[in-house]
């Protein structure tokens, strides 16, 4: 059969895929198609595909950071990247007795049920962490991280790059992320 070509996709050829009428099928027999791949062939998709940036990318830029922050105070979510900061932050605390304290003020301001700039994770996780202040390592908030940073991921960063505060810096900068 040869080659079907179409101006959004590509459908490569493929053999006996209609069996003749008078051959039974047997339980061993396999359907003979040797190849078939559908692919895209727009250019806009994969523009967009790559150079969209990734919350990962966003998060490396000090300028991006600052105007996503900016987003999320204008969403009243802020708390959710001062919350991922303030754990990279820990991570990279070195003395262990600062450690304590440091792990202390980060559940005390987002992770205590009355917290001021309480972030939103689910009671199994704060019980955890609550526990693990006993004696903090610096794995302590990982899951809450984890948790934060894809909700911000989802939810937060697609809006962000809709935002006239991302497309204006995007198109005032010379290396957009």
């Amino acid at each position: 059969m040869p080659k079907m070509l179409s101006p959004k996709s590509r459908i490569y050829e493929f053999k006996d895929l209609i069996r003749k009428e008078r051959q039974p099928k047997t339980k061993k027999q396999k359907n003979n198609i040797r190849c078939v791949s559908i692919q895209k062939n727009t250019e806009d998709s994969h523009d967009q595909q790559d150079h969209e940036p990734k919350l990962a990318d966003l998060l490396e830029n000090r300028d991006y950071l600052d105007a996503f922050r900016s987003f999320l105070q204008s969403e009243f979510s802020e708390e959710n990247i001062e919350f991922w900061l303030a754990c990279r932050e820990y991570k990279r605390m070195t003395s262990s007795g600062k450690l304590s304290n440091k792990a202390a003020d980060i559940y005390k301001e987002f992770l205590h049920p009355m917290a001021q700039k309480e972030v939103n994770i689910d009671h199994h996780t704060r019980e955890k962490i609550k526990r693990s202040l006993v004696k903090p390592d610096l794995t302590c908030f990982d899951e809450a991280e984890m948790h934060i940073y894809r909700l911000m991921e989802k939810d937060s960063c697609p809006r962000f790059l809709k935002s006239e505060a991302y497309q204006n810096l995007r198109n005032a900068t010379r290396n957009p992320v």
